[in-house]
């Protein structure tokens, strides 16, 4: 949590190290560890004690747009669980999430494109696929370089519980929120009927383009029918509706931002000196 340095893969040793994976946020919504665990397998036998775990997690892949990302990050050798339990949080207001998003360097427009990127407990989806290496050399040093995609909330699924105040009882006035668009309401009232057994219900974010990576979910905003209201505001700020409807209009846009703001979020408290480089993640030597 301190930064992009794999912290979230360590797991605890008893009472004497405590890990992020119980974290509040990630024990409900993060999982696909034992994906990371085959992959770092498969690239030990090929580079043995050279790709770090959090260069791993940093290439994480689910959908269709690329870019580069600087490689040569070590593993954290500590995890800090207060801060994971503080990760943004749908139930917050745009001002706290912004907040967050500032203090570790990303900026209001990061916000926009990468919201939901950031572990939100909403999630209940894997979150590492699979990885594509490619040689190349730098003037400094052989590199692995990697092109690599990603996903917001175009792709995904959130738990009724996360939203299920929209549907019933937005701001305690025991009717819906009056914003959500009259189809999707009920639409979503159907899926997750106001009883407690359908809490954790999984709904996709995006039910058009459930597994597709685009800007798709900038269109669902502007039409209000998003589902989570941290999302819904951003279209309704005047700090950020200008630009949701900017990316809901121009596809290539949205890409190439994205690609440009996860850059950004994958450099913050990067490990280059410090840290380890070992065959398994999962524990400290």
């Amino acid at each position: 949590m301190v930064g992009c340095n794999g912290s979230i893969l360590l797991d605890d040793i008893g009472s004497t190290f405590v890990g992020e994976k119980t974290a509040v946020p990630n024990q409900i919504s993060v999982r696909g560890y034992e994906v990371i665990d085959k992959i770092k397998a498969n690239v030990e036998k090929f580079c043995p004690s050279t790709v770090s775990c959090t260069d791993i997690l940093t290439a994480n892949i689910a959908g269709a747009s690329y870019w580069t990302v600087p490689l040569g990050r070590r593993d954290s050798r500590t995890a800090n669980k207060p801060a994971a339990n503080e990760l943004p949080s749908p139930f917050k207001s745009l001002d706290n999430i912004i907040s967050k998003f500032n203090s570790k360097g990303p900026d209001t427009k990061d916000v926009v494109v990468l919201s939901g990127m950031v572990s939100f407990h909403c999630h209940k989806t894997s979150i590492f696929d699979y990885v594509i290496f490619s040689r190349s050399k730098s003037k400094q040093n052989p590199v692995m370089s990697l092109l690599f995609n990603t996903s917001a909330h175009t792709i995904g699924f959130a738990q009724c519980f996360t939203f299920k105040q929209r549907l019933f009882n937005f701001g305690g006035s025991g009717k819906p929120n009056p914003d959500l668009e009259t189809s999707f309401l009920k639409g979503r009232q159907s899926v997750c009927p106001d009883q407690t057994d359908s809490y954790s219900t999984l709904v996709a974010l995006d039910s058009l383009r459930t597994n597709r990576f685009d800007n798709g979910y900038n269109k669902i905003l502007v039409n209000s029918s998003g589902l989570l209201q941290s999302d819904h505001v951003l279209s309704t700020d005047n700090r950020t509706a200008s630009m949701v409807d900017n990316y809901s209009k121009y596809p290539y846009l949205f890409l190439k931002d994205f690609g440009a703001s996860i850059v950004k979020m994958a450099n913050i408290g990067v490990l280059t000196q410090s840290g380890q480089l070992d065959q398994s993640f999962k524990f400290l030597p």
